[in-house]
């Protein structure tokens, strides 16, 4: 899943890219509020946390001015005001959730793991292809029973396969749903990971999955 920080204060922010990355989140950083627009607007994004002092655009503004936009994604706003008038505000103006400074990486992450629950509710807890189920729980994939281990940026790149069953990936959309903002498209690592992953997944069996459309990309398909 991928997540959007929007936050001025650079410690902050590459304290929370950090240990997101760690819980195999795909991480992109703002650090004003008209950066942080603008790649809530042109980029997919599964959760923003949103800090409420921003340059350029507040966080309460941006928040309104997303919600205005008919942006759906869940927002968890930090700040360091605590009072009960300020977290009406906040959530007012259209935030799920709200955090105040400082705060635990602990309780962060538990409440963006609920508000990614809330908006998975409806949402299947496994992806099937054929023989091949990716658990989005538990983070296991199998193929026909068996376990198959996988890194983190190996298993984010085949459960957007898995999501775009039948659908040919080019490398410019494997490079803007798996990997940050700074990835350079121009480098071979797809190339390298999607031969990584066909390893594991397609290597030993008959029916291959995983399938390279030559001048396209990618499809993964039964």
């Amino acid at each position: 899943m991928r997540i959007l920080v929007i936050e001025d204060e650079k410690k902050i922010a590459e304290f929370l890219r950090r240990g997101l990355k760690e819980e195999r989140y795909i991480v992109d950083v703002a650090d004003d509020g008209e950066e942080g627009h603008f790649l809530a607007t042109t980029q997919e994004y599964d959760l923003v946390v949103l800090d409420l002092m921003l340059p350029k655009i507040d966080g309460i503004s941006l928040c309104r001015k997303l919600r205005e936009e008919k942006m759906t994604t869940p927002i968890l706003m930090l700040t360091v005001k605590d009072t009960v008038k300020d977290k009406v505000i906040g959530l007012n103006s259209g935030a799920d959730d709200y955090l105040t400074k400082p705060f635990a990486f602990e309780e962060l992450l538990a409440r963006i793991r609920a508000l990614l629950r809330k908006r998975e509710s409806q949402a299947p807890t496994k992806l099937q292809v054929g023989d091949l189920v990716l658990d989005l729980l538990g983070h296991k994939v199998t193929r026909s029973g068996k376990e198959i281990l996988l890194t983190a940026k190996e298993y984010a790149l085949l459960e957007y396969l898995m999501r775009n069953e039948g659908i040919v990936v080019t490398r410019t959309m494997i490079s803007e749903h798996v990997w940050d903002i700074h990835f350079d498209a121009f480098t071979n690592v797809i190339d390298v990971y999607m031969h990584y992953i066909r390893d594991k997944i397609d290597r030993g069996y008959e029916k291959k999955l995983i399938h390279t459309v030559r001048g396209s990309g990618y499809c993964l398909k039964k």
